[in-house]
């Protein structure tokens, strides 16, 4: 009898660990995670012990009812009391253990601005069928974006921005249906933009910028209706910035600086959606189209260092606002429009053309 009621209490035990904390399964899987990490200063795998990772383990969440690890929250730059006792940012090396592939019920991984993480996304993150969010920013991740990333048809985030990301961009990238923001920036990503990226219908930032990506800006971006804001700046585009980026109803911001794009500016960018336009450091020829007008609302408009020439067109002074405008380093010619807007202005926003004169400039 005596041996019975040992058991029952046993399996009475079992039953309330495996119903009220995490399974054993998924406390085994961060625990790999952990071991392959090393954070030196703020200590805060300390908390990861006992049985229950859902209770008070630092960064990890789970699901209520399952009770299965949904959530992985670790950034480097906190505000969290942990960050301020320390009076310092977080710093963390070693890698990203495949073991957290083991967590299926994954919804969010953010590991972000650590600075000394290093070594590859692992490829079996894509087979996470619940992931929604992969933040990753601020380490020094190297290797390729896993290129069967488009089975991550529920993820909503990817920003793997400020690493040491190689290769090309997969054309599976096109495939995450629920993308709403895409964040690449200061990589080493080359080759061109997936001809197929206008089906991320879903897409209202793409921040491609400080990478090696070549070749033309695909026309099938514009098929993106909600964009609002589009950064490939400091790259190695080429070709013309095709008119239809005009056109598109809700692109706020577009940035196209450093780049080796050339042709003439569309008129579309000039009377459009668009309140920050920076087309600088390019080979852009040709006149400034005369087509400025109420819609011309310009918090921000850089055409400098391009090849522009002709006068600067009068219809400028009809935009109704242009808070930063610099036209300097180009070949532009005849007198400054006079403008209400215009008179905020400095000379440096002139300079370096071929024979522009007016205020702020010396008198035609």
């Amino acid at each position: 009898m005596g041996t019975s009621l040992l058991i029952t209490a046993v399996l009475v035990l079992v039953v309330g660990t495996a119903v009220n904390g995490c399974p054993p399964s998924d406390r085994a899987a961060l625990l790999a995670f952990k071991a392959a990490l090393h954070e030196p200063y703020l200590g805060i795998f300390k908390s990861w012990k006992g049985v229950d990772c859902c209770h008070k383990w630092y960064g990890v969440s789970c699901d209520p009812t399952t009770k299965r690890v949904a959530d992985i929250n670790l950034r480097g730059e906190s505000e969290d009391p942990i960050f301020q006792k320390a009076r310092r940012t977080g710093y963390m090396n070693g890698t990203i253990s495949p073991a957290i592939c083991k967590l299926t019920r994954l919804s969010s991984v953010i590991i972000a601005d650590w600075k000394g993480i290093s070594g590859v996304i692992p490829p079996c993150i894509s087979s996470l069928p619940f992931l929604r969010i992969l933040d990753l920013i601020g380490n020094q991740i190297s290797g390729e974006i896993p290129y069967d990333i488009g089975k991550l048809s529920h993820l909503t985030v990817l920003n793997i921005a400020d690493n040491r990301i190689t290769g090309r961009m997969p054309r599976s990238i096109a495939d995450l249906s629920s993308l709403m923001h895409l964040d690449l920036r200061n990589n080493l990503i080359s080759g061109t933009i997936p001809q197929n990226f206008g089906k991320l219908r879903m897409l209202s930032r793409a921040l491609l910028s400080g990478n090696r990506i070549y070749g033309p800006i695909p026309y099938t971006i514009t098929y993106i209706y909600r964009l609002s804001d589009l950064d490939l700046s400091l790259n190695r585009i080429s070709g013309p910035v095709p008119e239809s980026l005009g056109r598109m109803a809700v692109l706020a911001t577009l940035n196209l600086d450093g780049n080796n794009i050339s042709g003439k500016l569309p008129a579309t960018l000039l009377n459009s959606s668009i309140s920050i336009l920076n087309l600088s450091r390019n080979a852009i020829e040709g006149n400034i189209p005369d087509v400025f007008g109420p819609r011309s609302y310009f918090m921000m408009m850089d055409l400098s260092y391009n090849n522009l020439k002709g006068p600067i067109p009068k219809s400028i002074v009809d935009a109704s606002y242009i808070g930063h405008l610099d036209l300097s380093h180009n070949h532009l010619c005849g007198a400054i429009p006079a403008g209400s807007w215009f008179e905020h202005l400095e000379a440096a926003s002139f300079v370096n053309n071929d024979c522009l004169c007016g205020k702020p400039l010396k008198s035609c």
